[in-house]
């Protein structure tokens, strides 16, 4: 039986999501289910003891296995993940568990009725989310629809999605604002929102069907998101991508895998 999916998680400076039992969490629920998994943990140059305490777990949980990443952001670290996945099946998650692994059972049947990208979504609700985060999130969903076209996408951002392995290298390999071969090592935390719009743009636009799945969610605080600072940047970003277009620095003909 061959390895059928793969759980990709970022991880910097999560040593207290680790203490409190984020990885057991995912070891455990991952056990009881009837398919061979792997979990790859990239770390991004954490600052704290995260490295070892991944390597710690890892040595009495064979299905788990680390990267260890320069400091680039998540977006980089996800996509090292990504790459390195092994499964049929493809899914990153966030080491808080925001979006509890069990949601996988959400997303997995899906594929079997053809979609290429299936992604976590939390509608338009944001449990236990203060006011300024959900007034965050209705004005980038406003953004993406009138920039890029998202009509048929809730939720871009939701960290919690699972590709065909197939269709990654071709998603990957034309990101164009994330080209990470440009990309150089970063200071302090990054939240990179944009990535995951552009996954999704250039997903479409290579024609992969993608599917939207409403999950569990959960509100955690977190010191890597600036309501001021990564507003702007998200607007910034989603401009670029637009631009870029227009500009033809995607290439989006393809063999479909």
């Amino acid at each position: 039986m061959g390895l059928f999916l793969s759980v990709v998680i970022p991880a910097y400076n999560e040593s207290s999501n680790i203490a409190a039992g984020a990885l057991q969490t995912v070891a455990d629920y991952l056990a009881q289910q009837p398919y061979a998994h792997e979990v790859i943990i990239v770390d991004d140059g954490s600052e704290d003891n995260t490295a070892a305490l991944v390597e710690e777990f890892a040595r009495t949980h064979p299905t788990f296995r680390m990267i260890r990443n320069p400091h680039r952001g998540k977006a980089f670290a996800v996509a090292t993940g990504l790459r390195a996945a092994r499964g049929e099946i493809v899914l990153f998650t966030d080491m808080d568990q925001a979006t509890p692994i069990h949601e996988t059972a959400r997303l997995l049947p899906w594929f079997g009725q053809g979609y290429d990208v299936v992604i976590g979504s939390r509608g338009t609700y944001r449990r236990n989310a203060p006011l300024w985060r959900r007034a965050m999130s209705r004005g980038q969903r406003w953004l993406r629809t009138w920039v890029l076209g998202f009509k048929d996408i809730t939720d871009t951002q939701c960290g919690f999605k699972a590709f065909r392995r197939e269709v990654i290298a071709p998603i990957l390999d034309r990101l164009y604002l994330y080209n990470f071969a440009r990309q150089g090592e970063v200071r302090g935390a990054r939240v990179t929102a944009g990535f995951d719009v552009e996954v999704l743009f250039v997903a479409q636009r290579l024609g992969y069907k993608v599917k939207e799945v409403p999950v569990e969610w959960d509100y955690r605080h977190s010191r890597r998101v600036n309501l001021w600072r990564d507003s702007l940047r998200g607007v910034r970003e989603l401009i670029d991508i637009r631009a870029a277009e227009l500009r033809g620095a995607y290439t989006f003909s393809r063999a479909k895998p």
